[in-house]
């Protein structure tokens, strides 16, 4: 069993967690996901680790409400434990040791792309990080991204905080004044890691994202987590989850994650009606 140790609200469907995993945390590198299970008939989900203290023995993760799993998973608190915390699993990100690099985190996905930042730092790389949201109370760990980065932006897509606009039309604002990067990283929703590529392509800057696709087990033995690069099978949990973003089938990707829509909008309802699914 893995305690909870701390449980954080960074905005109303987000939150943070903070959980003893001794020997997840002394293996984890940056970009790095756990599967988790909250009880023995759960579902098992993929997170990515939003941080790690080796020394203490903890795993950060940042679970944003989607569907029933995140639900309930959001709905524990502090002491209380989850039965399997499985990781770390894939392969670490793909970081230079130098060079300037611009990291893109979209809405949940500037927790995963905090432990990125942190590691290029240490490594004494200039990084330069954009993130966003749909607005201003959705926007995470701007604090702490803060102390991570050489120059931090913040976009919202109303205008309420920072640029108005998608964290891509920040970049294609720094890049048109004169900014010149080495390569870029996103992690965030699949259109807007898509979009990251269609706007990076046309600059010739490498181009990394961590894709999240349908996964169960998070060793390659299930191959739910299918997904195509330059033209090959690839699997997310053990290829991946990082990809060259110019080379991800990103249409048949975000076909695959919509396959099991309606069971999932079905099974939140009946949830809230405190109903049998059945």
């Amino acid at each position: 069993m893995y305690e909870i140790l701390r449980k954080e609200d960074l905005t109303d469907i987000t939150k943070l967690f903070e959980v003893n995993a001794p020997l997840v945390a002394r293996n984890a590198e940056p970009g790095q996901f756990v599967i988790v299970r909250i009880d023995e008939k759960g579902e098992r989900i993929p997170l990515t680790i939003a941080d790690y203290d080796k020394e203490k023995g903890t795993v950060t993760i940042v679970v944003q409400e989607v569907g029933f799993t995140s639900a309930m998973l959001n709905s524990l608190r502090e002491g209380q434990s989850i039965v399997d915390f499985a990781g770390p699993l894939g392969r670490p990100a793909p970081l230079p040791k130098e060079g300037s690099v611009v990291l893109l985190g979209g809405g949940f996905g500037v927790a995963p792309i905090y432990p990125v930042a942190k590691e290029l730092r240490n490594r004494g790389v200039k990084v330069t990080s954009i993130i966003g949201a749909r607005r201003e109370n959705l926007v995470i760990m701007e604090k702490e991204m803060q102390s991570v980065s050489d120059k931090l932006y913040v976009c919202t897509d109303d205008g309420s905080t920072g640029f108005k606009g998608f964290v891509t039309q920040k970049l294609e604002e720094l890049v048109a004044g004169g900014e010149k990067f080495d390569e870029a990283i996103a992690i965030g929703p699949m259109p807007m890691m898509r979009a990251t590529a269609k706007t990076t392509k046309p600059m010739e800057l490498k181009t990394w994202v961590s894709v999240d696709p349908i996964m169960v087990d998070g060793t390659g033995m299930c191959g739910a987590c299918r997904v195509t690069v330059a033209g090959e099978v690839k699997f997310g949990c053990v290829d991946g989850p990082f990809f060259d973003a110019h080379d991800v089938d990103f249409e048949e990707a975000h076909r695959r994650n919509l396959m099991y829509r309606r069971e999932e909008e079905h099974i939140m309802t009946v949830c809230r009606r405190g109903g049998d699914s059945a």
